[in-house]
């Protein structure tokens, strides 16, 4: 595979910009290709015990992380898979609900993923969940254990990951395992090409008053022109998730309807799921009160940007001014960042 040639082609196809960085991290992408798939006779023969089965590739928002590994993931011809993190934990989860061997529930689901994939890609990689927390160690040791390749883009180094986080001394030894089967490689460019790119946020109307609300509605009147108006009722878990204002695929929320109340990354799976536009009115400031509320917002928009769903968003304040709680800070960079493009005039 020639990924250094391959990818000037995809960055002059799609009229990206180029830099040194850039082109590092694809090389360190073609080692670690050759390394772990690419393998002769007398390549496996003289191969290192300890090639690195993971490829981690940290940086800032915006820097381009996700469109190089875009890149590579969509040029592996092996068999892959490449799923947001929380629905990668929810089918782990399920998977030990229904096995009824829980002991050895991490051991059987590894073997069923090994069946079905050599390479696993998590974008924009974080943890949050203290329950998540705590398995990752056993988890992922048998990950590795079993060969699967792991490809994470991640915003937070990973000695970082679940930084005062609740009970981390349990986190530990992912990071070990993470450290030790992993090449972290960083990406460091000035810019955010996300919010660079698009400047005017057509779609991300502050401060609410009369003027943007009648943008706001104006806008929902075209997009559901023609559609009918239905009470869309979700299950999730046994739950039912009522969502008043559906039109046929496209969805109107008030921001307390999503975040206000206990919803979680299935809920807002399962809403991403059946939508293809979302409406959100009434986008606070973030700060140490609503902090709760703010780590379900970036649970939707990391769902929402992996689903590639398009936004209008109604705001009290400038998304250059948002601001955040403490502890939620840096993972608030990214969702700002996937706001710029999804409430873009070019994306749809």
């Amino acid at each position: 595979m020639n990924l250094n040639k391959l990818f000037l082609s995809h960055c002059e196809k799609n009229k990206y910009e180029i830099n040194q960085n850039q082109l590092e991290i694809v090389e360190n992408l073609r080692n670690f290709y050759n390394n772990n798939f690419n393998q002769t006779f007398l390549k496996k023969i003289f191969k290192k015990k300890n090639t690195k089965l993971g490829f981690y590739l940290v940086g800032d928002v915006g820097v381009g992380k996700t469109m190089i590994l875009n890149f590579f993931f969509n040029e592996l011809k092996e068999r892959k898979l490449r799923l947001h993190f929380n629905e990668f934990m929810i089918k782990f989860h399920n998977f030990i609900y229904e096995n009824k061997d829980k002991e050895k529930g991490v051991e059987l689901f590894v073997e069923d993923l090994r069946k079905k994939t050599q390479l696993i890609y998590f974008d924009e990689f974080q943890v949050t969940n203290i329950v998540d927390a705590m398995i990752l160690g056993k988890l992922f040791k048998k990950i590795f254990e079993q060969k699967i390749k792991v490809i994470f883009s991640s915003n937070i180094r990973i000695n970082d990951l679940y930084k005062d986080g609740l009970q981390r001394d349990q986190f530990i030894p992912f990071i070990k395992v993470l450290e030790n089967s992993s090449h972290e490689k960083e990406l460091l460019i000035e810019e955010d090409y996300r919010s660079s790119k698009n400047d005017n946020l057509d779609r991300f109307l502050f401060p609410i008053n009369q003027s943007t609300n009648f943008k706001f509605n104006k806008f929902f009147r075209k997009i559901t022109k023609n559609k009918i108006k239905t009470q869309k009722v979700l299950e999730v878990k046994g739950r039912k998730l009522k969502i008043q204002n559906f039109y046929e695929k496209v969805i109107k929320f008030d921001f307390s309807e999503l975040c206000n109340t206990y919803l979680g990354s299935e809920d807002y799976i399962a809403i991403a799921n059946n939508c293809n536009f979302i409406f959100i009115k009434n986008l606070p400031d973030f700060n140490e009160d609503n902090s709760d509320q703010q780590q379900r917002f970036i649970t939707l928009i990391d769902i929402v940007y992996e689903k590639k769903i398009p936004l209008m968003i109604t705001s009290y304040i400038d998304l250059k001014f948002i601001n955040s709680s403490k502890s939620l800070k840096e993972p608030f960079k990214r969702t700002v960042s996937r706001m710029y493009e999804l409430t873009s005039f070019d994306y749809n």
